[in-house]
């Protein structure tokens, strides 16, 4: 049997009865001759609090600092998961991040892997332990100081010492049976899917959808580690998201057209009124955001008037960011030359992804039929080959995602999505 890596969420780990679930479920991977690698979260709301304390503290805490308080909350996990481990009779090694050998850039806050050096975990498993690490955190690679990898940074960390360990699969626990069609906290007839590519899985997670982040996938396409998406809360076998589709008894499992709806209400939307409509203003305002370190989703430039020769640039962007990326835009107003900014943060996005989409003319038309009677107002649109994106108002989402799910046949027919620990995630 060989290696495995795990990783648990902060719902699965919440108290004292959730962290010895976690431990039998641990030391029986152990016993069916498995070595096992963990990777956990803080226990629960921990980083929240921790957060809200520190702007108790300070309205702005500086970055260095603002880490080293984060990361302790991994570190109550692995230190209690092993005493637990070691009450079920096992041996059982908590590591740090930087312990673990996890190097990272020096962004704090939203640091990225470089380079995963597991020495100190190769040893720990060649004595017969189970290695059990602090997720969400490393140390930089030039002044080794603490840092943190940003929301959703131990399934990062999970899927980057499964790459670095060559495991077998990286298992994500959550308090959800595996990625559904739609967030079944919405859609109570969401689907469980049994096996999503690497593809389809970048497209929802980019899109909103909360099982999986980006970041994780992302690694885990570039270094082939399939991930087998489970509950911690049931014994159920959950999604495998990986390049080729598995297989169950004699039948490989096939990708359906479409492999959910997604939906973010989590960004905002900036609009630049009155832009000269000439070469390099685009660049401007974009090199504007950029400068600022600010990702944006999506764009739409409108048809410039030709009276004025002036159009209207809009684009998404995370609700956190917004008042940044207007402070970074007025700063050069002079230097860009638009007349004004709106901005809007009751927005949601709603995104309907599949690959089968490419080959299928008619879904087009019927994404944009189910929201037309459901009368949802589209602001924008943006598209991919497996995806279809649009903006409307922060209050039809909800009716939006069912509306989409329901024209595509998505619907269980039992209200089968169940949401263990409360939180989806």
């Amino acid at each position: 049997m060989g290696l495995v890596v795990q990783k648990y969420g902060g719902s699965s780990v919440a108290d004292a009865e959730g962290i010895k679930r976690v431990a039998k479920r641990i030391v029986e991977a152990k016993k069916n001759g498995h070595q096992v690698v963990v990777v956990v979260s803080a226990m629960g709301d921990t980083t929240d609090e921790l957060i809200d304390l520190a702007q108790e503290v300070s309205p702005m805490p500086a970055g260095r600092e603002f880490d080293m308080l984060l990361t302790a909350g991994e570190r109550i996990s692995m230190a209690l998961l092993a005493m637990a481990i070691k009450n079920l009779g096992h041996e059982a090694q908590s590591f740090t991040g930087s312990q673990a050998g996890v190097i990272t850039d020096s962004v704090h806050n939203k640091a990225r892997i470089i380079d995963v050096t597991p020495g100190r975990i190769r040893t720990a498993l060649d004595e017969g332990n189970i290695a059990i690490v602090a997720g969400f955190q490393g140390v930089s690679q030039d002044k080794k100081d603490i840092t943190t990898l940003g929301r959703g940074g131990s399934d990062t960390t999970a899927v980057a010492l499964a790459a670095a360990l060559d495991a077998e699969v990286c298992e994500i626990y959550t308090d959800v049976d595996g990625v559904f069609t739609a967030d079944p906290r919405v859609v109570k007839k969401a689907r469980k899917i049994d096996w999503i590519s690497f593809e389809d899985m970048l497209e929802l997670a980019s899109s909103g959808s909360k099982v999986l982040l980006h970041r994780c996938v992302e690694y885990a396409r570039r270094y082939n580690i399939p991930i087998h998406v489970r509950s911690s809360f049931s014994g159920l076998t959950g999604t495998w998201v990986s390049s080729e589709p598995i297989t169950q008894g004699d039948k490989k499992v096939e990708q359906a057209i479409i492999s959910g709806v997604a939906h973010d209400t989590s960004e905002a939307k900036i609009t630049v009124v009155g832009v000269p409509d000439k070469p390099g203003e685009a660049a401007a305002i974009f090199r504007t955001i950029s400068d600022a370190e600010i990702n944006i989703d999506m764009i739409v430039q409108n048809v410039s008037a030709a009276s004025t020769g002036l159009t209207d640039i809009s684009f998404t962007l995370p609700k956190a960011e917004g008042r940044k990326a207007i402070d970074a835009l007025e700063k050069n107003k002079h230097g860009i030359g638009y007349e004004s900014l709106r901005y809007d943060d009751q927005i949601g996005k709603i995104s309907l992804v599949g690959a089968g989409m490419k080959t299928n003319p008619g879904v087009t038309a019927d994404f944009f039929t189910a929201l037309s009677d459901a009368g949802v107002n589209i602001e924008l649109i943006s598209t991919s080959e497996i995806r279809i994106s649009v903006v409307t108002r922060a209050d039809d989402v909800k009716e939006a995602v069912t509306a989409v799910h329901s024209a595509f046949g998505l619907d269980s027919d039992s209200d089968e999505a169940v949401v263990y620990g409360g939180t989806g995630r």
